[in-house]
């Protein structure tokens, strides 16, 4: 079965992208969201100038069988290509758990592949009605939020994340997040420092931002077990 899966470059070995594996990375060409703080811009439009044919990916996943115990999908944005479920079937056929780190773009094409995932990072990245502030895309906060519905209840492992940057969300912003994922049920919500590396937006990347932890405690009040995730 071909697929056409587009790769912008991989990480043959990471410890912290998939929790519990040894696991490689393939980061997936395009994405239609514009956030300021994205460490990844290269790979925003569908082809780039390092693109990894899938086939040669794929014929390098059979020789690691045995070494690696799964296999991340990030991005730019994953679901963006309608090839990606039928690569996540070729990956589980070679007996690799697999991953997904996504921002809920696209809740429907999300959606379908869940069956065929193991774990899935979703970022959320503001408040539901602040989204197209961020992201430059409008309605990108009520597909956000269908794919969070979606994740939240497909019993897949999940992990819930949100870069922060005080240019960009205000503890106001966060506290409204907070109260928004608590109605939701949740109870675990990474927040992450933002990292100034590949960042092309340089007012951002000459500003670092850390998080109070006055703020975070406040937070704890609505989400109980918030992990802060610092930046390298």
């Amino acid at each position: 079965m071909r697929t056409d899966l587009v790769l912008g470059g991989m990480t043959p070995l990471s410890t912290i992208d998939f929790p519990g594996r040894l696991a490689a990375v393939f980061y997936t060409q395009g994405c239609p969201l514009r956030c300021g703080y994205c460490h990844n811009p290269e790979l925003w439009e569908s082809r780039g100038p390092a693109a990894i044919p899938w086939d040669e990916a794929l014929a390098w996943l059979h020789r690691r069988r045995g070494l690696l115990d799964g296999v991340v999908f990030s991005g730019g944005e994953p679901t963006a290509q309608e090839a990606l479920g039928a690569a996540l079937a070729q990956v589980r056929d070679l007996g690799f758990a697999t991953a997904l780190h996504t921002a809920g773009v696209y809740p429907k094409r999300l959606t379908e592949i869940l069956p065929l995932l193991d774990w899935v990072g979703l970022d959320i990245k503001a408040p539901f009605d602040r989204y197209a502030d961020l992201t430059g895309v409008p309605g990108s906060g009520a597909k956000a939020r269908q794919s969070l519905a979606a994740v939240l209840t497909c019993g897949v492992e999940y992990e819930l994340r949100t870069t922060v940057h005080h240019r960009l969300l205000a503890p106001e912003d966060l506290m409204a997040m907070a109260q928004h994922l608590r109605s939701y049920g949740v109870r675990r919500w990474v927040l992450q420092e933002f990292r100034t590396q590949g960042c092309a937006d340089a007012e951002l990347a000459n500003s670092p931002s850390r998080l109070d932890p006055a703020l975070v405690a406040h937070l704890r009040e609505l989400v109980p077990d918030i992990t802060v995730r610092a930046a390298a």
